[in-house]
This record gives C-alpha cells, structure tokens and sequence, in this order.
C-alpha cells in the first residue's frame, strides 16, 4: 500500500519520525516521505541522515497553522500524525498550550485531510488516553474522539482515519531508561512507587503497528498492540543493579499503573492475535463485520492495564535489549 506513495510524518523529528522513515524507506520504497515539524534544528540534523535521498523531504511548519497544513498536504496520500505536546508535567503547568497542539491541531490536520484528499491519516495515542487523569491524556482522548468522528465527517470524500494506542516506548528521549543510565553512577535511582508498573513496546513494534492500521482499517479503529509490563523497581535494577532504590512519590498527573483499554471500552473492542481493536461507539460501526473481520469480543468488564497483564518482561530480556539497543537510547 505505501509503496510509491508520498506520505507526511507531523512531528516527523520526534522518536517515532526517526525509526519510522528508515524502517519504512527499507520496507515499501516510497516516492517520498515528508517530515513535517517546527523545529528546523532538529529538522537539520535529520537532514544530514538522508543527504541525498530525494525519497526524504523536510516542510518546516506547526500543526496549529492550518494554511500551512494545506500547503504541505498537497499531493500527499499518507499521513502519520505524531505531532504533539506530550510531557504530562509540561501540561499541566502549561495546558492551553497542550489543548491548541493536541486538539486544535487534530481538527485543522483532519480539515486539510479531507480538502486535500489524503487517503488514509493515521494518529499516534498513548495509554494517558484510557481513562485520563491528567491534561496531557484528556487532549489525547479528545484527539482520539476527532479522528474517529471524521470517518463520518469527511462525507463523500474517501479519506479515512484510525488510531494506534501504546504505552512507554523503551528508550526513547525523555524515558526513564536513559533517565536511569545517566544517574545510575551516583548509586540511587528514584522510584515514584514500588508498585508502579508500566508497558514495554519498542519503537520497531510502535511502526510495525501503524504498518498494520494503515492496511487494516476501514476507519475510526483505535489499535492497541499486545506487550509486556514490568514493575519500574525492575526497570531499575535492569539498568543498575547495585542502585538504591529512593522512593519519591508520584508526580502530579501520573498514574501508578498504564490502561490502553478501560472497562467503558470492552463494549466496543475486540480481541486478535497480536493487538486489540476498539471499534467506534458511533454509527453502529461496532458492530460492522468489515471491521470486525475475524476478532473475537472480549468480556464486559475487560480491562488492559500495565498490572493486570498476562505477559511480563523480565530483568534479563530488558538487559538483553538494552546491550542490543545501546547507541540509540535516549538519542531518538
């Protein structure tokens, strides 16, 4: 499906922008891909990864301008909408901010979708969207709601939109694991709470998954991929096994364990070998055997939480992946 096509990557700089666009260049040999982004620092030291590949183009821009959207969709059949204000501490101290990127941004992008007759948008969620506590998660929600309803507000037109929901992408900027490599020689590490656990997906499985929606979808699915949990104490002792262990509390907004699917949702999703579909709540389309093709209901009450999960990723598969992983942690 992507082969030959032109597709735009909002936010394209970001950790997933930077394993999406080799991974997909490899796989499917696109006409071009375009990093669409407001930071021309980061933009140029991208650039210089792709010197002279005319597959890979840069267009400066920020989704809160819609003229701009406009601009950069022309002739554009794909898109990845990664783009977003995304640090829980940050929004909350700045959330006006938070709401004119996540949600002001998802209309003009769904907007200047539809005009410019992309075919298919595919948007980035984060577990925060499950039952939100903090401001950063309730815009992600309220994206989420938007690219759903524009299944049904683009009208006549073909363009089609869905979501991929994942948790904490190990190693990427800002995560606790390069968190925990650069303090680990002070020989403490701070836990918010012992009991505190969290997803693992890497950002490999992150595109393996928009990948898959984007030939999947019939419109306004929200993905959520099958994969392991493990306590933050042993993401700890993964990094730094001598480390003490300082507990500090849990910050404001944060949750002690993640939800990709709350209990409302159980309704509405359906169960497959690798990954959760939750169907929309609109139109019926619940209910639509295009969309539900070969899932299997789960049951009312089904949550999936980061400490409910039947798979677990041990201390010794994280240092597995951490020495395989080394020259990218914390880099993108």
């Amino acid at each position: 499906m992507l082969t030959n096509s032109t597709i735009l990557v909002t936010g394209g700089t970001g950790s997933f922008g930077n394993t999406f666009v080799p991974m997909t260049l490899a796989k499917y040999n696109p006409k071009k891909i375009i990093i669409y982004s407001r930071d021309e620092m980061k933009q140029w030291e991208m650039a210089k990864l792709y010197n002279g590949d005319p597959r890979v183009r840069f267009f400066i821009g920020d989704v809160r301008d819609r003229e701009r959207l406009y601009r950069a969709l022309d002739g554009v059949d794909y898109v990845v909408h990664a783009a977003a204000t995304k640090i829980v501490p940050t929004a909350e101290y700045n959330p006006f901010e938070c709401v004119k990127t996540n949600i002001n941004g998802a209309m003009n992008l769904i907007d200047a979708c539809i005009d410019r007759g992309v075919k298919r948008i595919v948007a980035l969620s984060t577990d925060k969207a499950s039952s939100p506590v903090n401001l950063y998660g309730a815009t992600k929600l309220a994206s989420d709601k938007l690219f759903i309803a524009g299944n049904s507000y683009s009208g006549g037109h073909d363009t089609r939109f869905s979501v991929v929901r994942y948790g904490n992408v190990m190693g990427s900027r800002g995560s606790v694991i390069p968190f925990f490599m650069s303090i680990r020689d002070t020989g403490e590490l701070p836990i918010t709470d012992t009991r505190m656990t969290r997803f693992m997906i890497s950002l490999e499985q992150g595109v393996e998954l928009v990948w898959h929606a984007f030939v999947d979808m019939v419109g306004g699915e929200i993905y959520v991929k099958k994969i392991p949990s493990m306590k933050v104490t042993e993401v700890a002792t993964a990094v730094s096994p001598d480390a003490k262990h300082k507990i500090i509390g849990i910050r404001p907004g944060e949750k002690l364990h993640e939800q990709m699917i709350s209990a409302e949702d159980s309704f509405y999703t359906y169960e497959y070998q690798e990954h959760f579909k939750i169907l929309p709540a609109i139109h019926n389309w619940d209910t639509d055997k295009a969309r539900i093709g070969d899932g299997r209901k789960v049951a009312e009450g089904f949550t999936y939480a980061s400490d409910n999960n039947t798979e677990w990723m041990s201390v010794e598969a994280l240092q597995g992946w951490m020495r395989d992983n080394a020259e990218k942690i914390g880099k993108i």
